[in-house]
């Protein structure tokens, strides 16, 4: 059984991993499956590059899709930017193996590392020969899924006590922990996930962690570091509940709810219900980013005035169905 990591685990230093890679016929890397990479150096002896008999076994041409199977073994510093395409890979494997944490290791240009295939339900075709490839493959049953620099999850990892409706809908290098259930519209991007068990009918977007015990309503929407440009680190804390069809673009806080409907963006112009006014006795506005990762609110938008108002809320956020989430 898989074990989530601690948030505060520390950031490892290097990842290794015997892969398999899909070469194209002009040479093109399209993707790299590790069935169980690991942190650290490779083990140290003699033998330590050869690959396992199995994954050599595997290896071989595949002339249904002009591809080559290729076992490798690959090293990488997991503080330094990726390397290449199989770098790319190990590291998003990685993230869905839950051996790292999101936002613990250097993704910087992963974008470029990762080529636009034609992606099968018999794996990667390069986009240049798809269509010449197309008559062929239509008579073996092999459709495409597809066209995206990134894969679906379930296509290199089985995540431990997880329940994914739709799989295309998240992304390897997703984390995903135990407990977790993504619904047939939820989606869950790259170098994000969960903490814990967790309900997710919205979007995660890259690099939002969601802790444990949160619901992600149907709809909501949570900006990531890719958003506009954005710097803000925007996640979402234990048992936590974001409305459906709600967005968040700052971080919220443990047992904090976000009513259904209303955007909350760093900018957005909160008042603050129940607190010290100001001199002339008007309730006091703030900006949302001042309530960043602030526990135990309710955001919500006043039926009348339409301002966007927080209260402090007490006890616990939501309670999730344990028996939908065991």
């Amino acid at each position: 059984m898989v074990t989530p990591l601690p948030s505060n685990a520390p950031a490892p230093t290097h990842g290794w991993g015997y892969g398999l890679a899909t070469v194209s016929g002009n040479g093109t890397v399209l993707d790299t499956w590790f069935p169980a990479p690991g942190l650290g150096r490779l083990p140290a002896g003699r033998d330590r590059w050869i690959v396992p008999a199995e994954l050599e076994a595997a290896a071989g041409d595949d002339t249904r899709r002009n591809v080559s199977l290729e076992a490798v073994t690959v090293e990488i510093d997991l503080q330094e930017p990726p390397a290449g395409t199989s770098d790319a890979y190990l590291r998003l494997h990685l993230l869905s193996h839950l051996l790292v944490l999101p936002n613990s290791i250097n993704l910087d240009g992963i974008f470029g590392h990762l080529p636009t295939v034609v992606w099968t339900n018999a794996g990667p075709v390069h986009p240049a020969d798809y269509d010449r490839l197309r008559p062929s493959l239509q008579r073996l049953g092999i459709q495409p899924t597809g066209i995206d620099k990134f894969p679906m999850l379930l296509g290199y990892v089985t995540p431990d006590r997880v329940r994914i409706a739709d799989a295309s809908r998240v992304r390897l290098g997703a984390y995903l922990s135990p407990g977790t259930t993504v619904m047939h519209e939820g989606f869950v991007n790259f170098n994000a996930g969960t903490l814990g068990s967790s309900m997710v009918e919205g979007r995660i977007s890259q690099g939002v962690v969601v802790g444990d015990g949160a619901d992600i309503g149907g709809g909501a929407s949570i900006m990531g570091t890719l958003s506009g440009g954005g710097t803000q680190r925007v996640s979402i804390g234990q048992r936590a509940l974001l409305g459906a069809n709600s967005g968040v673009g700052i971080a919220i806080g443990d047992d904090t709810v976000v009513e259904a409907g209303l955007y909350v963006t760093a900018g957005t112009k909160v008042v603050l219900v129940g607190e010290a006014r100001t001199a002339d006795g008007a309730p006091r506005t703030v900006k949302a980013v001042e309530l960043s990762g602030v526990a135990g609110l309710l955001f919500r938008r006043n039926s009348l005035t339409g301002a966007v108002e927080v209260l402090r809320r007490d006890g616990t956020g939501v309670v999730l169905n344990e028996a939908l989430h065991a």
